[in-house]
């Protein structure tokens, strides 16, 4: 069971998108957590969602000003990947900034580590039953170890790491989606925004399930 005395409260789930960032304007991981805060998903959890600014210089401060009184005991990344054809699941973390490409401000990372800890980060998200479910679902799935090198990455990293003040989740992992269908700098695999909720709900609900032992 992922929170030990978990059985006797209702997991905390933080669930975060970005914004847009150079290259990408629209993402539609801020459309899914608009979806998500206008119809809350009926989920025996309590959820915080969150857009991520594409900033390297703020994002650990970002994260920690969400978690400071939340402390979420299940995070949930999601990120845009224009090439994937559907819920990319990532299984690795790399703490490292090699690829890295400039943010929104056009800053680029100063050091080659994230964060202090091993250069691999395995997903402790249930991975398997996401992918089942999705793919029950007749949602587009696909397995990933690489999550790029991007801010995308980064914040796998500083969530899988602990290296945030009050991020310390006992299961984290992070998603990549294709572009919205309604977002005309598409050119390959697109998701309308239905679908991409549908799917969110799916991987929702499937980690409250994993955080219960059901």
């Amino acid at each position: 069971m992922a929170g030990g005395m978990a059985e006797q409260r209702r997991p905390r789930i933080l669930l975060t998108g970005f914004s847009v960032f150079p290259g990408a304007p629209v993402n539609p991981t801020e459309a899914l957590v608009g979806s998500l805060r206008e119809a809350p998903p009926a989920i025996d959890a309590d959820l915080k969602t969150a857009v991520l600014s594409v900033e390297y210089d703020t994002i650990a401060a970002q994260l920690a000003a969400l978690c400071a009184d939340f402390q979420p005991d299940i995070a949930l990344h999601f990120g845009l990947a224009r090439e994937c054809k559907g819920f990319r699941l990532e299984r690795v973390a790399r703490n490292t900034n090699a690829k890295a490409r400039p943010d929104n401000l056009g800053n680029m990372p100063s050091a080659a580590a994230i964060c202090a800890g091993p250069e691999t980060i395995a997903s402790t998200l249930p991975l398997e039953k996401m992918e089942r479910r999705l793919a029950a679902a007749n949602l587009p799935v696909e397995w990933s170890d690489d999550a790029g090198g991007y801010l995308c990455n980064t914040v796998f990293t500083l969530s899988a790491a602990h290296a945030c003040e009050g991020l310390k989740p006992a299961m984290t992992g992070f998603i990549h989606v294709p572009p919205l269908d309604t977002d005309a700098s598409a050119t390959g695999a697109t998701l309308s925004l239905a679908d991409l909720r549908r799917g969110a709900d799916i991987i929702l609900s499937a980690a409250v399930d994993a955080w219960s032992g059901s």
